[in-house]
């Protein structure tokens, strides 16, 4: 099987994170997958912040955690946070941001980098909170967040793949 699609195959969500750091040339490889995913009319409209200081990522998973109505860990422990927000006046900003996620969590994967897809990002930024947030990023506080790719190493063994729906697929010929 081809390398690509064997790493596309076997990705897995990790819910369970060590405090390893990710390597800095590892993240900056993730980093650069994300910003080299196709986005409508080539508007480049996502924005990815790498969250790598412990009190903001802190403070980011107790808003997510707030949001969905609890007090654990919505990050799963994972040491580093990617927040992808967009620029909600581009038609594809949503379709542009998702696949940006995709290629944030695919690279990880292809080095080794466990990762997680984490939601509750438009919500977060929302918030006059995260609102300041961006204006303390130095970014228009209108961005959506779409998501956030937690990085990290496991603390255990990832689950098997589960089966494939009945009717994944459907072939027209």
């Amino acid at each position: 099987m081809n390398h690509t699609i064997n790493d596309l195959v076997s990705r897995r969500s990790c819910r369970a994170y060590s405090e390893r750091a990710v390597e800095e040339e590892k993240l900056l490889e993730i980093l650069k997958a994300g910003s080299y995913a196709p986005t409508g009319r080539n508007k480049q409209s996502p924005v990815i912040v790498a969250v790598e200081d412990g009190a903001t990522r802190d403070l980011l998973s107790k808003m997510n955690a707030e949001i969905m109505g609890s007090a654990t860990d919505p990050f799963y422990g994972a040491p580093t946070v990617l927040v992808v927000l967009a620029d909600p006046s581009v038609p594809t900003y949503l379709y542009d941001g998702a696949l940006v996620m995709g290629n944030l969590l695919n690279a990880a994967h292809a080095l080794g980098v466990d990762s997680c897809w984490i939601h509750r990002a438009k919500e977060e930024f929302e918030s006059e909170e995260g609102k300041a947030l961006l204006a303390k990023w130095g970014l228009p506080t209108d961005l959506e967040g779409i998501g956030h790719c937690i990085l990290g190493y496991r603390q255990a063994d990832l689950p098997a793949p589960a089966p494939r729906k009945e009717g994944y697929v459907v072939r027209v010929k």
